[in-house]
């Protein structure tokens, strides 16, 4: 067990500087060897007690798949400080200095900021809050307040505090707490299913006794449906139920209490195939993420076929390419919708095309992640667009700054 020096008891004057998500993850993808840099950080963190070096240690060990060490890391650096900054951009000069509320917990518990500012003229500061201690009396300096912490059970707490203490200072920040916090699954299918040319399966929050009670016949059921652990992404716990029995199998694969349940709706297109889009409106302006296409209707871009498939890349490159004028265009109204009802500056949707034309969405969120790491020469389609959405997104943020 490697021991840290003394934790401190109040706020650090100084923001410790970091690696951070974007960088290690880029290390990572590349096929660099992390072993060293983990054993160069265990020892200053041992040696120093830095915060910036147990942080880093903590994105490691997730990245690693090793939740629980990932925790210890972070708690252990959020005892030491809870203010860290990103690597700036070599090439920055005078740059709009951003300010990330954030809170505690893994990848998808903030908006991973990193990528989206990573090589642009902006400094990212990131200040992390926890839900048993008050909003801070002061805040580091900075030009914009981007909301980081994302909609989830254990973020309540903090979004309501940010909200009270900074209701004054709206001018300025990005993405107001209260409408983050309205982006429950089944939040979210309140907020948009009925919107002109919008699509949304209905979501029910139910706790396990529910579902028992389906599995019994006590509750009708028409099937199939879609359930998953409340809190879950990236199809972790989720799975397509034809029956009581397979109600019962669910329940003995999981141990929550709450899930999300909804009918489970047939979007292959007329090739038989499954087409999921990523969109991301900033400021009400869509911009495609991604397309994946796959077999399967439980589509994620990792598990869909679209490193190998030439003729999938081949697809998302033209849907990139067109999308102002054949996707945007198509779903023009229901995206307009979807900005004005969120009310949100940055707000992502997992999304699909139902067979009558209409926008099927899944899922709006803050925390979808946006990034470069994909290979360009696997897919040299892909970082223009990813610029297109940075570049929009650095004059969103430069459009708040008070006097400009």
């Amino acid at each position: 067990m490697v021991r840290f020096v003394g934790a401190l008891d109040k706020e650090p004057e100084c923001a410790a500087s970091i690696l951070g998500l974007a960088t290690i993850a880029r290390m990572a993808t590349n096929g660099v060897d992390l072993a060293p840099l983990k054993t160069e950080l265990v020892q200053k963190a041992a040696r120093e007690g830095e915060a910036g070096a147990l942080f880093d240690l903590s994105i490691i060990e997730r990245l690693s798949g090793n939740p629980e060490s990932a925790d210890v890391f972070q708690a252990a650096a959020l005892q030491r400080g809870r203010r860290f900054l990103a690597p700036l951009a070599r090439d920055a000069v005078d740059p709009v200095r951003v300010l990330a509320l954030a809170a505690p917990g893994d990848f998808m518990s903030n908006t991973p900021l990193e990528f989206l500012v990573e090589g642009h003229n902006l400094a990212l500061e990131t200040l992390y809050l926890r839900p048993d201690e008050d909003f801070p009396a002061t805040l580091p300096e900075h030009d914009v307040t981007f909301v980081a912490v994302a909609e989830m059970d254990a973020n309540q707490i903090i979004l309501e505090k940010i909200d009270g203490a900074m209701r004054a200072s709206a001018r300025n920040i990005v993405n107001q707490p209260s409408l983050i916090a309205r982006l429950t699954r089944d939040g979210a299918w309140s907020l948009l299913h009925d919107a002109p040319g919008v699509s949304f399966p209905p979501n029910a929050r139910v706790d396990r006794q529910r579902l028992v009670a389906m599995a019994n016949g006590d509750v009708s059921v028409l099937y199939p449906i879609i359930a998953r652990p409340v809190g879950s992404h990236a199809g972790d716990g989720l799975r397509k139920i034809d029956s009581a029995k397979e109600i019962v199998a669910f329940l003995g694969e999981q141990s929550a209490s709450q899930f999300y349940i909804a009918p489970f709706v047939d979007y292959r297109s007329g090739d038989g195939l499954f087409r999921k889009y990523r969109i991301v409106l900033i400021e009400g302006v869509p911009y495609a993420v991604h397309m994946a296409v796959s077999k399967n209707w439980m589509v994620h871009y990792l598990n869909a076929d679209m490193f190998e498939n030439e003729a999938n890349r081949a697809e998302e490159a033209h849907f990139m390419a067109a999308f102002d004028a054949e996707f945007a265009t198509r779903h023009a109204v229901a995206l307009a919708e979807v900005h004005r009802r969120t009310g949100l500056d940055y707000v992502l949707l997992d999304c699909s095309e139902t067979r009558d034309g209409k926008l099927l969405i899944f899922e709006a969120g803050t925390a979808m992640v946006i990034h470069t790491l994909d290979p360009d020469v696997v897919f040299p389609y892909k970082r223009p667009q990813m610029e297109k959405i940075f570049d929009a997104f650095e004059q969103m943020l430069r459009r708040r700054v008070p006097g400009c």
